[in-house]
C-alpha cells in the first residue's frame, strides 16, 4: 500500500487563477508590429549604407538620392520605430506586471522581490540591466510544472528567458552606441560605422521581438496549466 498522497499532485494555493490571454494577444500583435518596423529600418539602413559606400571618403551619388535615403532612414523609419516600440513597451509592461501578480500565488517562496518590482525594476538606473531578468526568472520558476510524477521533468529549462534578455540587452546597447555615433559623426567613415551599428541593432531587435513572443506565450501557457489544476 502506497503512502497517502504519494502521487498526489501539488496543491496550488487559493487565489491562483489562470492568467488572462487578452494581454498576451495584444502583446503578440504589437511585437509583430515592432519587428516589422525594425525590418523596415534595416531596409532603409542598408540602402543608406550602399549609397555611402563611396571610395576615398567621397559619395558618388546624386545629392537628391542621398537626401532621400537619409530622410527615409532618419525620419520615416525612425518615427515608425519609435511609435511601434512605444506601444510595444507599454503592452509588455502591462503583461509583465499582470503575470507577476498572477504567478505570485503559485509559489510565493520563489520570488526574491515583491510584486511592485515587476514595474519598478525597469526604471532603476544600472540595476535595470539585471532586475527585470531576475523577475522573469522567478516567474518562470514559479510557473514551471512541479515534479509530482516520474514523467514530469525536474525543471523547465530557462533558456527562453536568457535568450530573450540577451537579445533585448544587445539590441538596446548597440542601438544606443549607433545613435550616439550618428549624433557625433563628422566624417563619412564615422557615419557609415554608426549606421552599420544601428542596422545591426535593428536586426537584433527583430530577433528579440521573436524571442519575447516565445517567452511570453510559454510563460502564460505554463501558468494557465499549473493554475488550472
Amino acid at each position: 500500500m502506497s503512502a497517502p498522497g504519494a502521487l498526489r499532485p501539488p496543491v496550488v494555493p487559493r487565489g491562483a487563477r489562470p492568467a488572462s490571454r487578452g494581454p498576451l494577444v495584444v502583446l503578440t500583435v504589437l511585437l509583430a508590429a515592432a519587428a516589422l518596423s525594425d525590418l523596415f529600418a534595416v531596409h532603409a539602413g542598408v540602402r543608406l549604407l550602399t549609397l555611402l559606400g563611396g571610395d576615398q571618403g567621397f559619395v558618388a551619388v546624386p545629392v537628391d538620392e542621398l537626401r532621400s535615403a537619409h530622410e527615409l532612414y532618419g525620419t520615416t523609419a525612425g518615427r515608425l520605430q519609435a511609435a511601434a516600440h512605444l506601444l510595444c513597451a507599454v503592452a509588455f509592461l502591462v503583461w509583465f506586471v499582470a503575470m507577476r501578480r498572477a504567478a505570485g500565488p503559485l509559489a510565493p517562496d520563489r520570488f526574491r522581490n515583491g510584486p511592485g518590482w515587476a514595474l519598478a525594476a525597469w526604471f532603476v538606473p544600472v540595476a535595470n540591466l539585471v532586475l527585470p531578468h531576475r523577475v522573469a526568472v522567478d516567474m518562470w520558476r514559479a510557473c514551471s510544472p512541479t515534479p509530482s510524477e516520474e514523467r514530469t521533468p525536474p525543471r523547465t529549462p530557462l533558456w527562453p528567458v536568457h535568450l530573450w534578455w540577451g537579445l533585448f540587452l544587445g539590441a538596446v546597447l548597440i542601438g544606443r552606441c549607433g545613435a550616439a555615433g550618428l549624433d557625433l559623426a563628422d566624417t563619412l567613415q564615422r557615419t557609415r560605422t554608426a549606421v552599420a551599428l544601428s542596422t545591426a541593432s535593428d536586426l537584433l531587435a527583430v530577433a528579440s521581438a521573436a524571442s519575447a513572443a516565445y517567452f511570453a506565450v510559454r510563460l502564460t501557457a505554463m501558468h494557465r496549466a499549473k493554475a488550472s489544476r
